[in-house]
């Protein structure tokens, strides 16, 4: 008989973290999900508790993140942010605080969103911050690191992101034309992403798992 498992959700508010949420709440897999986030989602749930946490201050939260499966959907863009400063601070440092903290605490498995072209010796910034995320990531000491690197992601958010909607509108007309090499640069489900963390999750294998946008599409279409 499977046993029972614990996930920690941080993000859940994001595109990818809300759809991720309501699958880890409906999933068989999982008897208590923990979201955390630096306000309360507006959502009741049996199996959810929500605890809201100072980022900056994440030990602090120690004792109460102890899980099994960490899914990490923390994400912002650099207008949004403010700052490069404050970019990376959210999609570095927050994440691999998060990784660290519930390493020690006896995870096995760290589920992380990335981007299309993480690298950290890139010259583009975003890209070479992703990447030192996912190196700085991988030597916090689970079991199992999963890394999803979506491309374009689709999906209807609660805040306004112009540059997204212009590249999405400029990719939709070539879309279909998206295959072989090119496939991972096709624009991707949300939906599609979240139901792909929760399908490798469910594998348990160990060592690290890096997954380009048309793996991730295949393995959504799996849960």
């Amino acid at each position: 008989m499977q046993k029972v498992r614990y996930a920690l959700i941080a993000g859940a508010s994001g595109l990818v973290g809300s759809h991720c949420l309501d699958l880890l709440l409906k999933s068989d897999r999982y008897s208590q999900v923990i979201s955390i986030g630096r306000r309360d989602l507006p959502l009741l749930h049996p199996k959810l508790e929500q605890r809201v946490v100072d980022f900056n201050k994440l030990q602090q939260y120690a004792a109460e993140l102890a899980v099994d499966d960490v899914f990490c959907c923390l994400g912002t863009t650099i207008k949004k942010a403010g700052s490069k400063e404050a970019f990376y601070k959210v999609d570095h440092t927050y994440v691999v605080d998060l990784a660290k903290v519930t390493a020690a605490k006896g995870a096995s498995q760290f589920i992380v969103i990335s981007a299309l072209g993480a690298d950290a010796s890139s010259m583009f910034f975003y890209n070479k911050v992703k990447g030192e995320m996912e190196r700085d990531v991988q030597q916090a000491g689970f079991e199992a690191v999963h890394i999803l690197r979506p491309s374009l992601l689709l999906g209807e958010r609660t805040e306004q992101r112009t540059g997204e909607e212009v590249a999405f509108k400029l990719m939709k007309p070539l879309s279909g034309l998206m295959i072989g090499p090119l496939k991972k640069y096709k624009p991707i489900e949300a939906e599609t992403v979240a139901r792909a963390m929760l399908y490798v999750a469910a594998q348990q294998q160990k060592g690290t798992h890096i997954y380009p946008s048309d793996d991730i599409a295949a393995l959504g279409a799996k849960l």
